[in-house]
């Protein structure tokens, strides 16, 4: 292991070059230029940067967005690729090699770090590495205060120390591991806004003896739209404490609702309360005036007439809150109590997507979870996938107590639908957990949860993306409707946590490696789904064609023999990789 050892210690020199792989336009086509990497000088670090080694980077399919809009992506603000590239890589393992002056109280050579991509700079703005940063798809570069003093308050540094005998690959994968340790994490706002405005809308005949215990002193601004009397009268009564404006809006239909929008300067209600709901239009049409990270909360005791039409989009992106309750007190629909965003314990979870690598982390993450759901069903229409994750996760279910369902159903004669009230004594699954970016697809694997169920949309599709749902789960039930975009430098530090402590191996989601040379390739197979995990590019290994672990197990049987049973990747098999194929 000599070889191995003189990588981690850093005795090589610095080199004067460095391969990189920058983005000039959209495209595979445009990553690097003419297929291939450019050769770039390797820069001495500022005051207050850092040089850095990339060990290990990730491909992950949210680069596909970025690949087909090149300069159009959100994240790159219509910039002009080929004059200002960037680079993918938003997964990355890093070494610090040189440290500047300033961070020399910080950062020490031969440091380990992981990246959380996420970041926001001085203005708030979203930026990411990998994205509006150039990321990792290089050997060496520089990293300064866009991550190491980024934040509104320009001190937050969004790296991670790793310390511990985690692997480069691991670490790498700390990352989309955050995001779906994030996916069960509440990220949705489950109280009354402080200073916001509120829209009331019911039925002026309602004889329901509503109540609001808690919240009804937050809003700054309350509309009332053929509310109760009793609704009335609690409004009043603020208003005539506090500076709260209130406006009485009546007549409203879904028509018309458009133009309350005006109320609050096109930004929508941050919390809308709707009292004895009946009609999916009206729902529907209400629902679409919610604001970034609004709640919706309804209030009843009997069903919408049919699905309503639900923005599945902004569920992901932008935290939009559907709370419920039968009332009397509006109030108790609010609250982390009645709102859960765990799998249940000892319950069945279903998972969308399942053979994909971010789906096959969701189902390990199920399996592992100590008070997790005890029935884990994987689904796909990809059989091939499937067989891999039936292999890998089989085993580990069993160590778990766990039964583990695989089902794919374009191979069966009976649909996922019959399959999950086979196994829940036709209720219903408790969780339902979708990775695929479809709404019709979404909408199917709704029918799929039980009347107080959880459904999870991790998959991100569009804002504007509607979908039919039965909202009337939501306060009949209390059902939970949640989504989740990304993860947070907490997320992150959770998961190496539990890597390091034996609570959660990334290494299992390993399914190819490639060198620096098959980068551009590598993104071309994380886009066709050619393996079933996730590919991991190695920078700073040359001649090292992109394999998957069976074909590198057979090629090098040495490599092969180091990894764990059904072929998974190990640090062993990592360090052995890196013993034959680093050349510095």
């Amino acid at each position: 292991m000599a070889n191995f050892e003189r990588y981690r210690s850093l005795q090589a020199p610095v080199p004067e070059k460095t391969w990189a792989w920058n983005m000039v336009g959209a495209g595979v086509e445009n990553i690097g230029r003419g297929g291939k990497p450019e050769l770039e000088t390797v820069l001495t670090p500022g005051p207050n940067q850092l040089l850095v080694r990339v060990d290990a980077v990730g491909m992950c399919f949210s680069d596909v967005k970025l690949i087909k809009q090149g300069r159009n992506h959100p994240k790159l603000y219509n910039r002009d690729l080929e004059k200002e590239p960037t680079r993918l890589g938003h997964e990355a393992s890093l070494t610090v090699v040189q440290v500047g002056n300033a961070l020399r109280d910080k950062f020490t050579p031969g440091q380990r770090l992981a990246l959380q991509p996420d970041i926001y700079d001085a203005l708030g703005r979203s930026t990411a590495y990998g994205y509006t940063i150039p990321g990792g798809l290089i050997q060496f570069h520089l990293i300064g205060p866009e991550v190491l003093a980024a934040g509104l308050d320009q001190q937050t540094s969004y790296v991670l120390t790793i310390e511990g005998d985690l692997g480069y690959a691991a670490a790498a994968l700390t990352e989309p591991w955050a995001c779906v340790e994030a996916a069960y994490t509440q990220r949705r706002r489950l109280e009354i806004l402080k200073g916001g405005t509120m829209w009331i809308l019911g039925h002026a005949d309602d004889p329901t003896p509503y109540t609001f215990s808690a919240g009804l002193e937050k809003p700054a601004l309350i509309v009332l739209s053929d509310v109760p009397p009793a609704i009335k009268v609690l409004v009043e009564a603020q208003a005539r404490t506090r500076d709260v404006q209130v406006i009485e809006r009546n007549g409203i239909t879904p028509e018309t609702m458009g133009e309350l929008r005006e109320l609050t300067h096109g930004a929508g209600f941050d919390d809308t309360i709707m009292l004895a709901p009946h009609s999916a239009a009206v729902v529907s049409a209400a629902a679409q005036l919610i604001a970034r990270r609004g709640t919706f909360n309804m209030v009843g005791q009997e069903p919408l007439d049919t699905l309503c039409q639900i923005d599945v989009g902004r569920m992901h992106y932008d935290y939009t809150a559907y709370l419920g309750n039968p009332g009397p007190d509006i109030a108790a629909s609010y609250g982390e109590a009645r709102n859960r965003c765990e799998l249940r314990k000892g319950g069945v979870a279903v998972f969308v997507g399942a053979g994909g690598p971010m789906g096959q982390m969701h189902v390990q993450r199920a399996i592992e979870l100590p008070e997790g759901p005890s029935i884990v069903v994987a689904t796909d229409v990809n059989s091939e996938r499937l067989a891999v994750l039936k292999e890998q996760f089989t085993p580990l279910a069993d160590n778990n107590g766990k039964k583990l369902v695989v089902f794919n159903p374009n191979a069966s004669e009976l649909t996922l639908l019959e399959l999950v009230h086979s196994l829940t004594g036709n209720q219903g699954a408790d969780d339902v957990v979708v990775s695929v970016p479809v709404a019709a697809v979404m909408a199917d694997a709704a029918t799929l949860m039980k009347p107080d169920g959880m459904l999870n949309f991790f998959a991100g599709v569009p804002n504007g993306t509607y979908a039919p749902l039965n909202m009337s789960f939501t306060y009949l039930h209390n059902a939970q409707f949640t989504g989740t975009s990304g993860s947070t430098l907490g997320d992150q530090q959770l998961v190496i946590n539990k890597a390091l402590t034996g609570k959660l191996s990334p290494n299992r989601s390993v399914a190819a490696v490639g060198g620096i040379e098959v980068a551009a390739e590598g993104a071309q197979a994380m886009m066709e789904g050619r393996y079933a995990g996730k590919i991991v590019i190695f920078p700073q290994l040359t001649n090292l064609p992109l394999m998957g672990l069976e074909e590198l197990a057979e090629k090098y049987p040495e490599i092969g023999a180091a990894m764990g049973p059904e072929k998974i990747w190990t640090v062993e098999a990592e360090r052995l990789l890196i013993e034959t194929f680093w050349q510095g």
